[in-house]
C-alpha cells in the first residue's frame, strides 16, 4: 500500500530538504518507487540534492497547479543522478525558481484543494510506494493540508530553545490531526550533547518518538547540498540514523 510521508519543520535551516532526499535515496535503495514534491514554493531547493539543472525542469508545481500540465507531466526521474546504489525510481517534482514564478505564486496564491488532488494522482498515476512531501516551514495551509493526509509525519528540530518552542506548535497541531505516525527527528546534534539525554529531552517534553538523534556533520557541510549524503557516506552515523528513522515509516 502506497504511503505519504510529510518531512517538516517549523523553523528553516534544519536540514528538512536534506532529509528528505536521504529518506528518498535509502527507500528506492531497497526497491522503492519514490517522489518527492518540493512544495516549499517560495524557496525551492531540493533539486540541487538530486542533481536536477534549471534546463531539465520542462515542467514545475507551479506548472501543475497553473493548469498548464497534469502532476505526473511535471514529475521528473532523477534516479541516474543519484548514483548506481538505486533500485528502485526517484522522481522528484521540483517548484521553480525562476524569480517570476515564485513572485507569481506569492502574489497569486494558488488551491490548495488542488495540491491535495495533485499528491493523490500522483500517488495513483504513478504507481508510487511512497511520495515524500518537503513541505514549507512553519504552519500556514499548505502545510496543514499534507499533515492531515499524511500517513507519517517527520518533525525536524535542532537542539535549539527557539526549536523547541515552535516545534511544540507542530505537534500540538499534528495530533489535533490525529496523523497515524509522527516522528521527532533531532538533527545536527552538537558532539558535546548525550545523544541519549536528547533524546529523552524531546521525547518528555513532546511525548513522541524520536526517531535519531543526529550528529553535527563536517562532512554534510562540506558535501554543501552537492549529492546525497547517505549514498557518498553509508557507514556514517548520519545515514545510520537515517536508516533507522526509515524503518519507522515504512
Amino acid at each position: 500500500m502506497s504511503k505519504i510521508i510529510s518531512v517538516h519543520s517549523f523553523r528553516g535551516g534544519t536540514g528538512k530538504s536534506n532529509t528528505t532526499a536521504n529518506l528518498a535515496a535509502l527507500l528506492a535503495m531497497d526497491g522503492a518507487r519514490v517522489a518527492v514534491v518540493d512544495t516549499d514554493i517560495a524557496s525551492p531547493g531540493i533539486h540541487v540534492l538530486f542533481n536536477l539543472d534549471e534546463s531539465e525542469m520542462v515542467h514545475s508545481l507551479n506548472d501543475y497547479l497553473w493548469g498548464k500540465c497534469s502532476i505526473e507531466e511535471a514529475a521528473h526521474d532523477v534516479t541516474g543522478h543519484v548514483g548506481n546504489e538505486i533500485k528502485g525510481q526517484i522522481f522528484l517534482i521540483p517548484s521553480s525558481i525562476k524569480a517570476g514564478e515564485i513572485a507569481r505564486i506569492l502574489r497569486e496564491g494558488y488551491d490548495v484543494g488542488l495540491l491535495n488532488d495533485g499528491f493523490r494522482d500522483v500517488v495513483d498515476k504513478m504507481k508510487l510506494d511512497y511520495l515524500l512531501i518537503d513541505t514549507h516551514p512553519g504552519l500556514n495551509e499548505e502545510t496543514l493540508l499534507s499533515i492531515a493526509i499524511s500517513n507519517s509525519l517527520i518533525i525536524i528540530l535542532r537542539p535549539d530553545s527557539q526549536d523547541y518552542q515552535g516545534t511544540a506548535v507542530t505537534v500540538d497541531v499534528a495530533k489535533k490531526l490525529d496523523v497515524p505516525n509522527m516522528i521527532m527527528l533531532v538533527n545536527k546534534s552538537p558532539d558535546t550533547f548525550d545523544p541519549e539525554d536528547v533524546r529523552t529531552r524531546v521525547e518528555q517534553t513532546y511525548q513522541a518518538t524520536v526517531g535519531a538523534v543526529l550528529p553535527h556533520s563536517d562532512k554534510m557541510m562540506t558535501l554543501a547540498s552537492s549529492g546525497i549524503f547517505s549514498i557518498k557516506y553509508p557507514d556514517h552515523p548520519v545515514t545510520q540514523g537515517l536508516k533507522k528513522l526509515v524503518e519507522l515509516v515504512k
